[in-house]
């Protein structure tokens, strides 16, 4: 059987889409009559029909939850000893994602011709990455795919539980540094101005700091729009630059130099590193083959560059920890704790554990930064406010005492 996209008119003239799977175009249309729809068209789904298509893309990437969760059912489906066709099927039967479903049934349809789980997830690269489809790989030649596919949904859950926890960490500075920075711009630009035109009639000479205040804020009403355009340019040509790999390894060099976040990005990037070569390695997959795959989960240029160095390095003989150790990019427990799974022989373990302990101290740093960020944005509105205020008060006190 294959996967087929279909178009169909329902009962009360609405076009509905979506994909099924069936013997042939004929099956899949009397499938269809079946179900009181009228089939419009039916196309079988292949890679290349799947790249070029406009309605139901397959070649999308798949995101992080959706992977995780449908790797999760299938993982309990094979383990409860379903055939692998049918654990396909059922999975896509829960998917509420139109094209997810459809590149679970298009990957059942090159099982039951007798190709391998593997061959069938390589049709879709952009929905399973390089590592997912080496482990489920490694974990069929070992007939050990129930396991691979276990520690394949620890990973893919972990994964969207790091990013969700980075993007939440992120929201609250966010929208403190955007309220400090739209208040400050609020009463420079309207309330200030308003309030300085009570003392154009005083014949005496202003505080130096309502002076300064007066200057600042014909200066926003000035140039504040052209600063707001000059600042998105400058946004936009900043992100078009970072496409550029050489102006981007400038970027990610600089970040590892920097000491705020050096610490984060370092522990981040090993901790991904790690996390993925233990799966390859307790998948079976070779220890070269695991780095270079591993490489590419990276984010970090120089970071990505110093495990392809070190995998040269392994290939000619030179111990995997070591061969890190070479770039002083990755954290030192890090490359303690390989050196002791290659002594150990317990290198997927001593990976995992490398990888638990960078997470967690990348979340208590991340909790430390947070509990200093919050407070100071807080501190620096509430000084920025006083400024302002102190500005427009003195001169009223001063000729509050001139009168006395």
């Amino acid at each position: 059987m294959a996967a087929f996209e279909y178009l169909a008119a329902a009962a009360d003239g609405r076009q509905v889409r979506g994909v099924v799977d069936g013997d042939s175009p004929r099956h899949v249309r009397s499938q269809l009559r079946e179900r009181g729809l009228s089939p419009l068209e039916v196309n079988e789904i292949t890679r290349k029909r799947s790249e070029r298509r406009s309605g139901i893309s397959l070649a999308r990437a798949v995101s992080a939850s959706e992977l995780a969760i449908v790797t999760r059912q299938l993982a309990t489906l094979v383990r409860a000893a379903l055939p692998l066709e049918e654990a396909l099927q059922a999975t896509s039967q829960q998917t509420e994602s139109e094209r997810l479903q459809g590149i679970l049934l298009a990957v059942r349809a090159k099982v039951m011709e007798g190709q391998t789980l593997a061959d069938g997830l390589s049709d879709f690269p952009q929905a399973f990455p390089d590592i997912y489809r080496a482990t489920v790989a490694a974990g069929e030649q070992s007939g050990k795919l129930d396991i691979v596919l276990e520690r394949l949904a620890d990973w893919t859950e972990s994964r969207q539980a790091l990013r969700e926890q980075l993007r939440a960490a992120m929201y609250y500075p966010a929208i403190l540094t955007t309220l400090t920075v739209l208040v400050t711009a609020v009463l420079l630009a309207y309330v200030v101005p308003q309030v300085v035109t009570v003392f154009d009639n005083m014949d005496r000479d202003l505080p130096f700091l309502t002076i300064a205040l007066i200057a600042l804020s014909d200066f926003i009403r000035a140039w504040g729009i052209w600063m707001l355009i000059a600042l998105a340019i400058t946004g936009v040509a900043f992100v078009r630059a970072l496409k550029e790999d050489a102006f981007r390894w400038k970027v990610h060099a600089l970040l590892l130099r920097l000491p705020v976040t050096a610490r984060m990005v370092r522990g981040l990037n090993a901790a991904r590193f790690a996390r993925t070569f233990s799966i390859l390695s307790s998948a079976g997959v070779p220890v070269l083959d695991g780095l270079h795959i591993s490489a590419a989960t990276v984010a970090n240029l120089p970071m990505r560059a110093a495990v392809d160095e070190a995998a040269v390095r392994v290939r000619e003989g030179a111990p995997i920890a070591r061969s890190l150790d070479v770039s002083g990019l990755f954290p030192p427990l890090t490359i303690h704790l390989i050196a002791s799974g290659e002594s150990s022989g317990r290198l997927g373990e001593m990976l995992e554990r490398a990888s638990n302990a960078q997470e967690r101290e990348m979340k208590a740093s991340l909790d430390a930064m947070m509990a200093l960020l919050g407070p100071g944005l807080i501190l620096l509105m509430g000084g920025i406010v006083l400024v302002i205020v102190l500005a427009v008060l003195l001169p009223i006190l001063d000729f509050n005492q001139m009168i006395r």
